[in-house]
């Protein structure tokens, strides 16, 4: 900003955005004095360096803005957790299976978990088939990170949104009648 630019030449461009040519620095805080503005570096990287006649504490107000807008749009993904146990029952299966599919439409990352607890230890196939009936209903709409991998007592799975695929919605309980009529 003003005194502190240091390049032999700089590019000038004014307030509203028009270009006024590349010129010595004394030259362009001159005018950007008469004007009663300052003299702020856009690009100090462009050869020659790109300034711009401004006010500056608009021009901080603008970048701030701007940086505030961008981390607002870039909301970073989440780790869902959705817990089951291998004596689940068929309902409570699918509404979390529901609350999986819905994670993973939103762009969430979702670790399904399946604890074995005392002696559903010594059967842990149970909870593997549960897990296997998991992947396939929603494998079109996830893409597996960790394949399912047994941690103490507990399987786990880590699933991801694919990209680029719109995900389907959970299907309603008329589409589930339906299904059952059939």
């Amino acid at each position: 900003m003003n005194e502190r630019i240091r390049a032999r030449e700089i590019r000038v461009i004014d307030e509203e955005g028009g270009q006024l040519g590349v010129m010595q620095p004394f030259e362009a805080m001159k005018l950007a004095r008469e004007r009663g503005l300052d003299l702020v570096e856009i690009s100090p990287t462009a050869d020659p360096p790109v300034c711009k006649i401004t006010d500056y504490g608009k021009y901080l107000y603008q970048a701030n803005k701007k940086a505030h807008e961008q981390r607002k749009s870039s909301r970073g993904s989440q780790l869902k957790e959705v817990k089951f146990r291998p004596a689940t029952a068929e309902h409570d299966y699918q509404v979390r299976k529901n609350q999986i599919i819905r994670f993973l439409g939103d762009g969430h990352k979702v670790r399904a978990m399946i604890f074995h607890r005392g002696r559903e230890m010594a059967h842990q196939e149970v909870g593997r088939a549960k897990m296997n009936r998991l992947l396939v209903e929603i494998g079109d709409s996830c893409q597996i990170e960790t394949m399912p991998r047994m941690e103490g007592n507990v399987l786990v799975a880590l699933l991801a949104p694919k990209k680029g695929v719109a995900v389907a919605k959970p299907s309603g309980q008329s589409a589930a009648n339906a299904q059952q009529s059939q």
